[in-house]
């Protein structure tokens, strides 16, 4: 009988296993089927005929689970793509995709993904580190530059997209303005030309994805551009804000508050809300902003470091891979999943990747101990605790563990681990060596205890200041916070005060590496030196969604129009704005020489003059960095810049290894070849004319050389010498030492071989840099010697 009822039991269980896969493989998802570069490209009717052609393609394959025949009236189309590349987003199951993907037209089908986004003084900072005069380089700036923000909206009435002075919109521009319930045509402005948004298509069917974060996306998007996060607003007022002065958070950060590029035009494009961002949505977004006529891209947007695809299914790599050929820079923030290698995200060899730095300014709270002693924290807090004279009882975590509690969880203020009787009221120190719980949830723990405030003892991102709204919330690093833990034993009735937040200008050293910028080597390819170029992403203040929380806003105040974030999302878009500065002095430049541009020009020292270093404090590197803090006022004459050209960027892939048919659909090329031999990812070191340099592996006893070619952007007759920046053990030879350029716009190669002499194992990094008196340009590297 037992083994009948197993063997029942089995039965059952495979019939249950049968049916749930059955049910998956016709369950619908979103998908996007990429095409590669356009068949056509111009008016409606062209568009149309494209469109069409996709539906046809889609009712070829869909088929309903009890037919063996196409059933067109199933088709769900939700986003067409025909300007910058062709290709469609549509509800499919695994078997359609399947097909799609087998048919000769298709490069690639990958699933629609939900993406992240990379969650004043800045300006100012950079120009001063550049050592240049800014009145006379800023007259080059024109109006004529148009940056597009992939994001989450924007909130039009942030006096950062005031158009008083501006002159009319570039005759060019062909982009809308799309209405909402809540944004009207008349929101846009000379300054903010061009507003879209991307949700539910009109006609489409409502989303059917088994991936329930995609779908919460994607229905939070059918209202209007209106920005209802905050992150797109303060992205685009950074990348190109009018100048509004007196601008401050709370009383913090007071100044005039402008964008990099602030004659420049915005056109933002919403493909994101809270819950996350469609991959599909910034396809088609990406596609919309080319045919627009903008100049420079700004994505603040990508997926984990963990989950990092090829560049045929990485939506964000192909959008700007054909942006860029159509002389549009993308520039793309490098992830916040630093510090540890390897985590650096949007790192296609067509993307300026952005890394994030701080700058010149801390916001201080200081913790006043019962025996007077002042210990200098970091936060955001506008508490009212010093106002009343008071001191407060003072408590460790561990001192105020609940029943049953362990310790470790109650000096960790994880949640439910605080005895309120013994919290209530004080303020409770608690330490960070459990990373599973955020500074957030540790200050909603606190409060939840009827804490009056929390001190965190805690190294790590203590560069980046918390904000803490109305609760006294202060952050120190372990040498301070061993001070109050040594004073809380000292005495039977600690008692202590957090002071409200404070500016601390001129802040030294600065910029540093912040903690939570992803680093490199890039996971799909080392032979990449990745991130290019970084830039202010720690505290910057700038245009906001005025907040509805209470919480947010302090006691007696009306909601900031602006607001104080970090992540390298804030960093990209110092670099757009950047790169539209540089474009609009150089119209005729492509987007490659723009970041080459930034990159040789970068600095690579802060404001103490010594080595940028990293949250560490160890001498930041290359895959820290990448080319330095970007300095826009150099980059407008940088002498030489490095061309990195279309074929340059097919060869790469061929190199990485895809097929001669695949890489001439996506470029559109029929002639193409690839270059003849095996594919070999080390031949992308030594042959793409890159900025910068990165050899992955350089073996013991052997040399590897790496061509460049560069192009004089300055003065006629100019002599360039190289000088080399080696660690020790490293062999370096530049050949030819000398570079001639009988001409403005003439090219000239060059050759650095690399051999080992003894350097340890691992990656060694340096410079070559090239002078010829007035200009400095330099070229990092980074060797892995195996």
């Amino acid at each position: 009988m037992a083994n009948r009822a197993h063997l029942v039991i089995l039965v059952l269980a495979y019939r249950l296993l049968v049916s749930l896969s059955a049910e998956a493989q016709h369950t619908k998802e979103s998908y996007v089927v990429y095409m590669g570069s356009p068949s056509v490209s111009g008016g409606g009717g062209e568009v149309e005929a494209v469109r069409a052609a996709h539906l046809e393609m889609l009712s070829s394959v869909v088929v309903r689970s009890d037919e063996q025949e196409p059933r067109p009236s199933t088709v769900s189309l939700t986003h067409s793509y025909h300007h910058a590349f062709e290709g469609f987003a549509a509800e499919l199951t695994e078997e359609e995709a399947a097909a799609l993907s087998e048919h000769e037209g298709v490069v690639s089908v990958f699933r629609d993904r939900a993406l992240q986004l990379h969650t004043t003084r800045s300006w100012d900072f950079l120009d001063t580190q550049s050592g240049l005069r800014t009145d006379r380089l800023g007259r080059r700036a024109s109006g004529d530059v148009i940056i597009g923000v992939i994001d989450t909206g924007v909130w039009p009435e942030s006096q950062s997209f005031n158009d008083a002075g501006m002159r009319d919109v570039p005759a060019r521009w062909r982009g809308l303005c799309m209405e909402g319930p809540d944004f009207k045509k008349s929101n846009c402005n000379k300054k903010l030309i061009g507003a879209r948004y991307y949700g539910i298509q009109p006609g489409s069917a409502a989303p059917t994805s088994s991936n329930a974060s995609l779908g919460a996306v994607t229905a939070a998007m059918t209202g209007s551009p209106r920005d209802t996060v905050g992150h797109g607003t303060h992205c685009a007022s950074t990348a190109a804000g009018a100048v509004v002065a007196d601008a401050d958070y709370y009383g913090l950060a007071r100044g005039a508050a402008k964008g990099g590029a602030p004659a420049s035009r915005v056109a933002t494009y919403k493909v994101c809300s809270m819950g996350g961002c469609s991959s599909s949505a910034l396809l088609k977004a990406i596609d919309d902003a080319v045919s627009d006529g903008v100049d420079v891209i700004s994505i603040s947007i990508g997926m984990s470091s963990a989950f990092a695809s090829d560049f045929l299914s990485d939506p964000i790599a192909l959008g700007a891979f054909h942006a860029h050929q159509r002389g549009v820079l993308v520039v793309c923030s490098g992830g916040n999943d630093g510090p540890n290698p390897y985590t650096v995200v949007n790192s296609a060899p067509w993307i300026l990747t952005v890394a994030a730095s701080s700058i010149d300014r801390t916001f201080q709270s200081s913790i006043v101990l019962g025996n007077g002693n002042v210990v200098k924290g970091v936060a955001i807090n506008f508490s009212n605790q010093s106002l009343s004279g008071d001191r407060f009882p003072l408590v460790f975590g561990a001192q105020a563990a609940g029943r049953y509690t362990p310790v470790s969880e109650a000096s960790n203020c994880y949640p439910g681990s605080l005895d309120v009787q013994k919290v209530s009221g004080k303020i409770v120190v608690c330490v960070g060596t459990n990373s599973m719980v955020s500074r957030r949830v540790k200050k909603l723990v606190a409060e939840g205890s009827a804490a009056s405030g929390l001190v965190l003892i805690d190294d790590t991102e203590k560069d980046v200041p918390f904000d803490a709204g109305s609760f006294a919330f202060s952050q120190v690093g372990a040498d301070l916070g061993a001070q109050i833990l040594d004073y809380i034993n000292s005495t039977k009735n600690p008692t202590a005060v957090i002071l409200p937040t404070e500016d601390v200008k001129l802040f030294k050293p600065a910029p540093m590496v912040a903690s939570f910028s992803a680093r490199g080597p890039g996971g799909l390819t080392e032979s990449i030196l990745k991130p290019d170029l970084m830039a202010p992403g720690v505290s910057i203040l700038a245009a906001a969604m005025p907040s509805t929380d209470k919480a947010d806003v302090p006691a007696g105040k009306k909601p900031s129009a602006f607001a104080i974030k970090s992540g390298t999302s804030m960093a990209c878009p110092h670099v757009a704005g950047a790169g539209a500065f540089v474009k609009s002095a150089h119209p005729g430049w492509s987007p490659s020489m723009i970041r080459s541009a930034l990159m040789t020009t970068a600095t690579t020292r802060n404001n103490l003059g010594q080595p940028v270093a990293s949250n560490t404090g160890a001498v930041a590197t290359g895959h820290d960095m990448g080319a330095g803090e970007m300095s826009p006022l150099r980059a407008l004459s940088p002498g030489l810049v490095f061309d990195t050209t279309a074929k340059d960027y097919l060869n790469f892939l061929c190199y990485y290894g895809y097929k001669d048919k695949l890489v001439r659909m996506v470029s559109g090329d029929a002639g193409f070849a690839c270059p003849r031999g095996a594919p070999s990812p080390d031949l992308i070191a030594t042959a793409i004319n890159y900025p910068s340099i990165s050899v992955p592996r350089l073996a013991v006893g052997k040399a590897v050389t790496v061509s460049r070619t560069a192009m004089n952007v300055g003065p006629s007759n100019a002599t360039y010498t190289a000088t080399v920046e080696a660690p020790a053990g490293l062999s370096l030879k530049v050949l030819p030492e000398r570079l001639v350029f009988s001409r403005r716009w003439t090219t000239a190669a060059y050759e650095v071989s690399f051999a080992s002499a003894g350097a340890s194992k691992g990656y060694a990094y340096g410079a070559v840099t090239w002078s010829d008196g007035a200009h400095s340009v330099r070229t990092p590297f980074a060797v892995n010697v195996v």
